[in-house]
């Protein structure tokens, strides 16, 4: 029996072997090795703090913290078991090189001792590691579009209008205004919104990397919308120009309509920007009198000035001329008498027909006077009163003319006079 089970060794391996090879083929053709490719593997980074708690912040280059093909090796059984969500690929900056990459490890979160292989395209992420800076900046308000025709922006104002910004060295120091912005295309009304704060560098562009922490990301923006309007400027001039001088009337403005904006309602009641009386004075002036006036001062409550490169300070200009003469002759029948007493007749006899009256004004107004515009008289009790003459007595007399021309800028010059005989009525 011993003889029997010791006998033919070589031809019992060989059996065993065959029996073992023909298992693996059974099993292969029922369960085979293959493989399966999964896209867009993120890779996770453990222990980024080991980086930040030394004051330095660090970036992913070149998109190597996903892989962008894995390839599984298992039996199909496995593979049929597997998807996405359990590939597993990490990067531990344990692990970091001194050419600051960290080798990734891929594994699955089940069957993975049952693995023939997994590999991806790429080993390793690539970071980019600075030093760590914290700027703080103030916020600009900006607006975009165009309110509506008619209408201008005011006031534009925010809740907060400081942010503080932390990253890379590099990336901060480009960072030159924090600014909000608001769209009031064709607004007409007041606007509160809230809005994105976005980083500009020394050109102007938008700076969009993911790197930079900031301490707010919005803040509300208030626009005021103001009402546009064209007001006249008027100024009241005060003063007597020097003897010989008058102000002719005529204001002369660097800027005479001025355009501002404010609420609507305001708007309303608002039909000129005036300079008050005393802000021009010309007493005593023998030429036209300049005073440089500043407009923001007088504008009413809630008005503003809204024209581009113009600030609001205006010359106003009083015009002054020098006193002219001219003759004007009355007809005699034209001279009235005050202060007759009753019971006596007065008859002028010089000169016979007309009476030369001296006028002195601008040379506007003499050029214009007639004699139908000048008003003569002779006060007779003035005259008596002046001669302390208590009764009228007959006989012929000089005595002055009066003239009142109805320009009142229009003054008599000197003594002009008339013989006039006195006549008892009987």
């Amino acid at each position: 029996m011993k003889n029997r089970l010791t006998r033919n060794w070589g031809l019992k391996i060989a059996s065993f072997l065959s029996a073992a090879v023909l298992w693996l083929v059974v099993t292969n053709i029922n369960d085979p090795i293959v493989s399966y490719r999964v896209a867009d593997v993120p890779v996770t980074i453990r222990n980024a703090n080991l980086i930040t708690d030394r004051g330095q912040v660090y970036e992913v280059l070149d998109g190597t913290d996903t892989i962008d093909t894995v390839t599984v090796s298992a039996p199909r059984s496995i593979i049929d078991a597997l998807d996405k969500s359990n590939i597993m690929a990490v990067a531990d900056i344990n692990d970091l090189t001194s050419v600051d990459t960290v080798p990734i490890k891929l594994s699955t979160n089940k069957y993975s001792d049952k693995l023939d292989s997994i590999r991806g395209n790429i080993d390793s992420v690539r970071l980019g590691i600075e030093e760590k800076q914290t700027r703080s900046l103030q916020i600009r308000p900006a607006t975009t579009g165009q309110v509506r025709n008619g209408y201008v922006v005011g006031d534009v104002s925010m809740d907060q209008n400081l942010i503080q910004i932390s990253g890379p060295q590099s990336v901060i120091s480009q960072v030159a205004k924090a600014q909000a912005e608001v769209d009031i295309s064709g607004f007409t009304n007041n606007i509160s919104t809230d809005s994105d704060i976005r980083l500009y560098d020394e050109d102007g562009h938008v700076i969009t990397t993911e790197n930079i922490e900031k301490s707010i990301s919005k803040v509300r923006i208030n626009a005021e919308i103001l009402e546009l309007k064209s007001l006249p400027v008027i100024c009241e001039v005060t003063g007597t120009p020097g003897d010989g001088y008058q102000y002719t009337g005529e204001v002369v403005y660097s800027k005479g309509t001025v355009t501002v904006a404010a609420k609507s309602q305001t708007l309303e009641h608002v039909e000129s920007i005036e300079i008050p009386s005393g802000t021009v004075d010309v007493t005593d002036a023998s030429e036209d009198v300049t005073v440089l006036v500043d407009l923001n001062d007088y504008l009413p409550d809630g008005v503003v000035l809204a024209e581009d490169n113009f600030v609001g300070r205006i010359n106003v200009t009083a015009k002054i001329e020098q006193e002219r003469e001219r003759a004007v002759r009355i007809p005699v029948g034209r001279i009235l008498f005050e202060g007759l007493p009753e019971g006596y007749q007065a008859v002028i006899t010089e000169p016979a027909n007309e009476c030369s009256i001296m006028l002195t004004g601008l040379q506007g107004a003499l050029n214009e006077v007639t004699a139908e515009d000048v008003t003569a008289t002779v006060d007779l009790e003035a005259w008596m009163a002046q001669e302390e003459m208590e009764e009228l007595v007959e006989g012929s007399y000089w005595l002055p003319v009066n003239a009142v021309a109805a320009n009142a800028n229009l003054k008599q010059s000197g003594v002009t006079e008339v013989r006039v005989h006195i006549i008892i009525e009987e």
